[in-house]
């Protein structure tokens, strides 16, 4: 595929400090369950489960991790686990699901208005800068949640919920993919979601890679280099 080169045209951000990603992205689509709860008794459970899951991830290595461990855990029998959940890996779904679901929160009260106010001064404001914000918010909530960090580097998370998460129609590049749209004008098409696919690969690869070496200063060489190169890549007129 060859590279495009952005003809970027930084839009005003009139409305981007009151647009949040909850905005501007469909619904993540949820971890396979048996059934959906209705009640509030039942919603508890639900969560005491991933809860549960959660702590024993941040502990355990996963294959040390059973249905019935993670029921004990959660102080409910393993029958009523199975109500909501078939097995293992849809536990660890959807705990990475909720994950995201809180990162996304995150982007919209933390990230987006940080950029809003950057771009106040259009004429100084660099694209990638969008991209960094974003990393290093990530990098941060994966220092703070242990369990979410080792299901993302032991590449644990089944290949449909992976796949919907990295979407750029409904997962995290979407945020990229909207700003990019909407704000630098970029135009929509199959090339640009590809791009946001290999940058969505390329960072969860690179940011174990990171998370992988023996200091934080080289972790942070490794991630600074990241950026980068997925900028460039990104923003290539930038």
């Amino acid at each position: 595929m060859s590279r495009c080169q952005w003809e970027i045209d930084i839009l005003p951000p009139t409305e981007l400090e009151h647009v949040s990603p909850a905005d501007t992205l469909e619904p993540t689509a949820k971890a396979a369950t048996r059934r959906t709860p209705m009640q509030p008794r039942s919603q508890r459970t639900l969560e005491k489960v991933l809860d549960a899951a959660s702590s024993l991830l941040a502990q355990f290595p996963l294959e040390d991790l059973t249905t019935t461990r993670i029921a004990a855990e959660a102080g409910i029998s393993v029958g009523a686990l199975y109500r909501f959940f078939p097995d293992k890996q849809s536990i660890v779904d959807a705990v990475a699901i909720r994950h995201v679901e809180e990162f996304r929160q995150l982007l919209a009260t933390e990230v987006m208005p940080n950029l809003a106010r950057e771009m106040a001064n259009l004429a100084d404001f660099q694209p990638a800068r969008l991209l960094t914000l974003v990393v290093d918010a990530y990098v941060t909530y994966l220092d703070q949640h242990p369990d979410f960090r080792a299901l993302s580097f032991g590449r644990h998370i089944s290949p449909a919920a992976k796949e919907r998460e990295a979407s750029p129609a409904h997962g995290l590049p979407a945020l990229l993919k909207d700003f990019m749209l909407e704000r630098l004008a970029i135009p929509n098409n199959p090339e640009l979601d590809m791009m946001l696919r290999v940058v969505s690969e390329a960072g969860e690869r690179l940011i174990a890679f990171a998370y992988e070496q023996p200091t934080r200063d080289e972790r942070n060489r490794v991630l600074d280099e990241m950026k980068k190169m997925l900028a460039g890549y990104l923003f290539p007129a930038a």
